[in-house]
């Protein structure tokens, strides 16, 4: 495990007991279900991201939004900030046939098709291109499922409105991470009970990131609906398996859990990732039917009414930040 560096405690405390503004928390919005999405094929995103379309931070000069993460980091692109601006511009036009929205949303699918890049395994990636402090740092250039996911979900819709055989064949090279090992220069893992994992960060061992897992979900899912592959759709029905089997293991009783970190101190999910979790998993029962999502969505819901269980999560999520990552 790589020892954090004092910048990164400065952040963790920024962001979890001062309630400052870090990258940590500055591209959050408030998780909100998309009503208006199809369950059944391509329209708009599952979730509103309309907060997200009126980014207010830095662009670069083609209006290509950028993170900025303070420090030594600075200003970068994030795939999966890119992506999830583009997504809620596309749902606004859609909502509104604002030409402005149009242009942000092809914008954004020009950007996926142009910086898609193949890793040493040959594989076709979004990189990142910082390193980011987790329990084990990435270094750049990293990839994640996330991303993969994401932008998939952006490029097929790209293809649906335009035609333009780009978004396609970019969506198709991107779906091949998911096909692979991650041994392989993929983003898929199988555990030892056969069930099959997307991870947002590659580390050994794998840590299932929730809300990663299930975006990237949703990305297999967008591939299906617009390809009819067998491949997708025996992939999203095998990761649509392994969240209903693990779901539990999120489940703190008072509150979810971020990921699997297998720590001694579980890493309980934030505020944010909490209610993200919780919109997540009503996405899923309309998407899959299966009442265990919804089941789980409203126990974690009653949760959130709970001064004592949103007081116990801080503490624990500070604590393992201060402890492991």
């Amino acid at each position: 495990m790589t020892v954090p560096t004092l910048a990164y405690y400065r952040r963790i405390l920024s962001a979890y007991i001062l309630g400052g503004d870090s990258q940590l928390t500055f591209w959050h919005e408030t998780p909100t279900v998309n009503l208006s999405a199809n369950a059944t094929e391509l329209g708009q995103y599952y979730m509103t991201f309309t907060e997200k379309a009126d980014y207010a931070g830095v662009y670069d000069a083609s209006g290509i939004p950028q993170l900025d993460y303070r420090g030594r980091l600075g200003v970068q692109y994030n795939p999966i900030a890119i992506a999830q601006y583009g997504l809620g511009n596309y749902n606004l036009w859609l909502q509104t046939s604002d030409p402005d929205r149009k242009h942000k949303f092809f914008r954004i699918a020009d950007w996926l098709v142009s910086n898609l890049e193949q890793n040493s395994h040959g594989i076709s990636v979004w990189n990142h291109q910082f390193d980011w402090e987790y329990r084990d740092t990435l270094r750049a250039p990293w990839y994640s499922a996330l991303a993969q996911g994401q932008g998939i979900s952006l490029l097929v819709r790209a293809h649906k409105e335009s035609a333009d055989s780009r978004y396609m064949d970019s969506a198709r090279a991107a779906f091949l991470s998911f096909q692979h090992p991650i041994a392989e220069g993929g983003v898929a893992f199988t555990d030892e009970s056969g069930d099959l994992w997307f991870e947002e960060y590659i580390v050994s061992p794998p840590t299932h990131i929730l809300n990663g897992f299930i975006w990237a979900l949703w990305g297999v899912y967008d591939y299906w609906l617009a390809t009819k592959e067998e491949v997708a759709h025996e992939l999203y029905s095998r990761g649509v398996q392994t969240l209903l089997r693990g779901l539990d293991r999120y489940d703190l009783g008072f509150w979810s859990l971020y990921e699997q970190s297998g720590t001694r101190l579980p890493m309980v999910a934030s505020s944010f990732y909490h209610r993200l979790h919780i919109v997540q998993l009503r996405v899923m029962q309309r998407l899959t039917g299966e009442s265990k999502f919804a089941e789980v969505a409203d126990s974690w819901e009653k949760c959130t009414h709970s001064r004592t269980n949103r007081s116990r999560a801080l503490v624990y999520k500070a604590a393992f930040k201060l402890c492991n990552y």
